[in-house]
């Protein structure tokens, strides 16, 4: 049973680089990843430095040893990692889908558009209002990723 102080606990652990080696975790195929793989994965200087984090992440519950490799037993969503949703082994901004949403339906509108009147001037103001918001904040949370 995962209590709410767990969680809390993972929240104020799961940062720097601690976090940076759950993301190659969940961006790794079949979510396992071994040490070195790791080390040369975010630039560390020793196997040993990659390995207290992974340490770090099992005493967490995050992840177990097994053969010398890490596998991901548990997902959590906790700080920036709220905002990503993951499709396979990539990691996408959320708001990536409804920005996408939003370029299509404009993109659908403009060639649909026979004459200007005062409510197709204010769909088209809106719909790009929208859609320049929504990549706005997709690129905001990409470039936060860990």
């Amino acid at each position: 049973m995962v209590s709410l102080f767990d969680d809390e606990k993972i929240a104020s652990e799961l940062k720097g680089n601690t976090l940076r080696a759950y993301w190659a975790l969940l961006n790794s195929e079949n979510e396992v990843i071994g040490v070195r793989e790791l080390q040369r994965q975010l630039g560390f200087s020793s196997p040993a430095l990659a390995s207290y984090h992974l340490n770090k992440l099992e005493d967490l519950g995050l992840v177990v040893k097994e053969r010398g490799d890490y596998r991901l037993v548990r997902e959590v969503k906790v700080g920036i990692l709220k905002q990503f949703i993951k499709l396979g082994t990539f990691m996408l901004p959320r708001y990536a889908l409804y920005a996408t949403m939003f370029t299509t339906l404009l993109v659908f509108f403009v060639s649909q558009l026979k004459e200007f009147s005062f409510y197709s001037v204010f769909a088209l103001i809106f719909g790009v209002l929208g859609t320049v918001i929504l990549w706005y904040e997709t690129i905001r949370i990409w470039r936060q990723k860990p």
